[in-house]
């Protein structure tokens, strides 16, 4: 479960479109998209940096959220170990920095960057062969060995507090630009996405009352289904939406629970939210009425369906705007999931 907590989160899962895609996890320079605009697929594929490039000031020492002091001196050659924390160095303009990345970076900058990752458990060996100057990690990056090696071959690690809501979108933003040197370009970006994310909430309808959503977690290659609890890093964003987490208000309190049709009829969800990919898994709507369960909720006898791209959806970060503007496009304004 450490590791699925780390795939949605991380940082997951990177602009919710349709189930073609939305990350995550746009932009420009390239190909901005404005805050309640609904996300399209070369939206959601790129980021949006900021307009002007940041000069780093190093070097500074910070402190990483797992308790140490780390100094960083260089940063030409970064390596970020989640989607997430990609998303906010390419964000903060210092892309042309990166040089490698995790496998749920998704978005078309980093497209072509190595990956580092093997199951998404860090190889040491790769990170270590593209000498980099810092290594910018989750609290559930690992194994713990791993880094470990990282550390001992004399790199910085700035382990980075996680994302669970909405509040998170600032600090992680100003936990990276602070270790990059880039403190100003980290609070103007905190300004522009916590802008824009305000700008969106003022476009849920407030005479629709709070629909009740359930977060799915689907894979059904390996016969995987989940529903998510309090703990599942969902519920920010719903309500964000207008919406009521409905796995979390029928009572589930960890982060996810297995999908059974009593949870399912407990939540009684008016819409289901789940992964692009993990609904491509399972055949699509018609596959995922075929859960046991589903078709008997009112969110499966009107096939609403809310699909998000993997690799953005609990990312908080500066692409949430674009997150939540097509949760809400879809909720309300019907649009259609694959």
């Amino acid at each position: 479960m450490r590791r699925l907590r780390s795939q949605l989160a991380g940082a997951l899962v990177s602009l919710l479109v349709l189930a073609a895609g939305a990350t995550g996890c746009g932009g420009s320079p390239e190909a901005a998209g404005g805050a309640g605009t609904p996300g399209t697929t070369a939206a959601a594929d790129r980021v949006e940096p900021l307009p002007d490039t940041p000069q780093p000031r190093l070097p500074v020492t910070v402190r990483s959220a797992d308790g140490r002091e780390v100094t960083v001196r260089r940063t030409g050659r970064i390596v970020p170990l989640s989607g997430g924390l990609s998303e906010i160095v390419f964000t903060l303009g210092l892309g042309r920095r990166v040089v490698a990345r995790d496998i749920t970076a998704t978005f078309q900058q980093a497209a072509k960057l190595p990956v580092v990752t093997r199951n998404h458990d860090v190889s040491a060996e790769s990170v270590l062969s593209l000498k980099p100057d810092l290594v910018l990690a989750e609290q559930t990056t690992g194994p713990a060995e791993a880094m470990d090696q990282i550390r001992a071959a004399g790199v910085p690690v700035l382990v980075v507090a996680p994302a669970k809501g909405l509040a998170d979108v600032g600090p992680r933003i100003r936990a990276v630009a602070g270790a990059l040197g880039v403190p100003a370009a980290g609070a103007e970006l905190t300004r522009r996405s916590e802008q824009r994310i305000a700008a969106v909430r003022e476009t849920v309808p407030r005479h629709r009352g709070k629909p009740r959503v359930a977060f799915l977690y689907l894979r059904g290659s390996a016969s995987v289904y989940l529903i998510g609890g309090a703990d599942s890093g969902a519920t920010s964003l719903l309500e964000a939406a207008g919406a009521v987490d409905a796995g979390a208000a029928s009572g589930l309190t960890k982060d996810f629970t297995a999908l059974t049709s009593e949870a399912l009829a407990q939540a009684a969800p008016d819409a289901v939210l789940v992964m692009s990919k993990g609904l491509r898994s399972v055949g699509g709507v018609d596959g995922l009425l075929k859960i046991p369960g589903v078709a008997q909720t009112p969110a499966g006898l009107d096939r609403r369906v809310v699909s998000v791209e993997d690799g953005v959806l609990l990312n908080y970060g500066p692409r949430t705007d674009r997150v939540l503007a097509s949760v809400v496009h879809q909720l309300y304004d019907g649009g259609p999931a694959a």
